[in-house]
This record gives structure tokens, C-alpha cells and sequence, in this order.
């Protein structure tokens, strides 16, 4: 095993999951997708890899991975939920309304700017999920 390989199935160990190859693959495909994908093309990706995994596996595994907090689901209205292998450091996302792109946004003002206006309501902040939806401003 490889040293990244080895470190996701301590990951899975460490959330109380089996370690199994498709569980591998999907962590794998996860980690290595520069975009957020959805069931469909993570099916797609994983098969290229191993051509036995079925779709119901692949979304079995993405279920078990994210009740045990290894990957996010992210939901945008009128699409098809994306998934990201969970971040060390919060960010927002930009979801182009025209090319269905979604780009993620991190700033440590905004982090800062959202504690202070928390604090300044007496809260803390537990979790944040906040979607831009946008289109791209045409030339000039």
C-alpha cells in the first residue's frame, strides 16, 4: 500500500468503518477530483478503475463516508448533490448558474467578518454552508 493509500484506510479505520476497496476507490476518486462530482460521475470515475463496482456500492459508500464525516454532500437546489472529501478549512461555494461549474471560495475575511457578526449575536459558530449562485459578467 501507498502512503496516501494507507493513510485512507486509517482514515476509515479511525471513523469505525471497514476498510474495503470500494471504499479505497471512492476515497481515492474523492481526493484526486478537482471538481465536485456527483454520484453519477464518481460511478463513472470508479469504474474506469474497477470495472465490478456498481452504482448501488458507490452510493452506499457515499453514505457511509459521510455519516461518518470522511466527505460533505453538497446540495444545490435543482441539481444533482455533489460531494467533496471534507475539508480541513471551511470554505463557501460559487455555483455558475449557466455551466453548473461549482468553485469553491476561501477567505480568511469572511471567516473573520462571520465569527465577529456571530459573536455580536451571542452565538458560535458550530457549521456554515453558504452557495453563491452566479453568472459570469459578460465582456466588455
Amino acid at each position: 500500500m501507498t502512503a496516501v493509500s494507507t493513510d485512507f484506510a486509517q482514515a476509515l479505520r479511525d471513523a469505525g468503518l471497514r476498510v474495503t476497496q470500494q471504499r479505497m476507490i471512492v476515497m481515492s476518486v474523492l481526493m484526486e477530483s478537482e471538481d465536485h462530482p456527483n454520484a453519477d460521475e464518481l460511478f463513472a470515475r470508479t469504474k474506469v478503475i474497477d470495472g465490478s463496482v456498481s452504482f448501488a456500492t458507490v452510493y452506499r459508500t457515499l453514505a457511509a463516508l459521510e455519516e461518518a464525516g470522511l466527505i460533505r454532500k453538497l446540495s444545490f437546489e435543482h441539481e444533482p448533490a455533489r460531494f467533496e472529501v471534507t475539508p480541513a478549512a471551511e470554505h463557501d461555494h460559487l455555483v455558475d448558474v449557466d455551466t453548473g461549474e461549482v468553485i469553491e471560495i476561501e477567505s480568511a475575511e469572511i471567516e473573520q467578518l462571520r465569527r465577529e457578526l456571530v459573536e455580536r449575536l451571542g452565538y458560535e459558530i458550530i457549521s456554515h454552508n453558504t452557495l453563491i449562485r452566479a453568472r459570469k459578467k459578460p465582456r466588455s
